[in-house]
């Protein structure tokens, strides 16, 4: 994959592209603590099937930069869909076909909601990831509030401390507890850790977890986006999602069905932890072409994506 930069909203957003510059336009979304390289396996199947793939780096990762030192460094779910949405525009890309998990994954959901226009389908990790922030509060069984352990140290300043004194080992642990049954080795760690480096990663990854508690407030530019999400609007377009049997912090979304108003379908992969494409990945990628496949079947505009 190729390493490109491109100016996009209030970021200059690094990103890899491989595949035809007239494919049919791919977006994947990486997540927290991951890096687009969770796709470095992926991507070259999709391209052979005639996609155009980008991955983004996101906000507060790798070489994507704020242009202004003024620009909150806000992780929220709406700065991540806007961010998203600004890629798109200063791509020239009308529709694309969105995928993605974690952070990446929720941005994807969100442009599908709010702008289906834009998005031919969709394949998401852990199904329908848009925050529920006036519910936040409602506590879950305490197996599930135990796997959330990392969300309340970012809440304290012991914990911002503890990430900014060694955010690799705080990310190794996530990844080793989130993906029990992946062999990952320490190469393959590097090559994502070095991400971490961003001078933002900190800020933006601290604001995430404690905005999604409703502790902390959003950016005023995106608030018109978060508004809009209270309402938990449903996801309209083409869709598969997917958990894996062993996700270590999710644990499964079969439940979330009824979010998805349009053609869905859901998919549990045994074996399989948090970082579905990088520990899938032909099986990532057989997903994203089955949801487009999915979308032509159902009439959505191929010119497009």
């Amino acid at each position: 994959m190729m390493r490109k930069t491109v100016r996009a909203g209030v970021l200059e957003i690094a990103y890899f592209e491989t595949g035809a510059p007239d494919g049919w336009p791919c977006i994947l979304g990486h997540g927290f603590p991951y890096d687009p390289h969770a796709y470095a396996e992926c991507a070259p199947i999709l391209a052979a099937a005639g996609a155009r793939v980008i991955v983004p780096f996101l906000r507060g990762y790798g070489p994507t930069r704020f242009l202004s030192a003024a620009t909150p460094r806000s992780g929220e779910q709406a700065a991540l869909a806007a961010d998203l949405g600004a890629l798109m525009d200063a791509l020239g890309i009308g529709r694309a076909v969105l995928g993605g998990y974690d952070w990446g994954g929720r941005a994807a959901c969100i442009v599908a909601a709010l702008w289906p226009e834009r998005v031919t389908a969709l394949v998401s990790g852990n199904s329908y990831n848009i925050q529920d922030i006036p519910r936040s509060w409602e506590p879950r069984p305490p197996e599930e509030e135990a796997a959330l352990w990392y969300q309340y140290y970012f809440h304290s300043e012991r914990g911002r401390r503890g990430l900014m004194r060694d955010r690799r080992a705080v990310a190794r642990l996530l990844w080793r507890m989130w993906s029990p049954e992946w062999g990952f080795d320490a190469a393959t760690f590097e090559r994502s850790a070095a991400a971490f480096d961003n001078p933002d990663f900190v800020e933006v990854v601290i604001h995430s977890y404690r905005h999604r508690f409703g502790l902390v407030p959003g950016d005023p530019a995106v608030a018109h986006i978060e508004t809009r999400l209270v309402a938990q609007p449903p996801i309209t377009v083409p869709a598969i999602t997917i958990d894996g049997a062993s996700d270590g912090v999710n644990p499964g979304t079969a439940h979330h069905a009824h979010r998805f108003a349009g053609p869905h379908e859901h998919r549990v992969w045994q074996g399989a932890g948090h970082n579905l494409p990088q520990e899938r990945p032909a099986d990532w990628a057989s997903a994203v072409l089955d949801a487009r496949a999915m979308a032509l079947r159902h009439g959505r505009d191929p010119a497009g994506g």
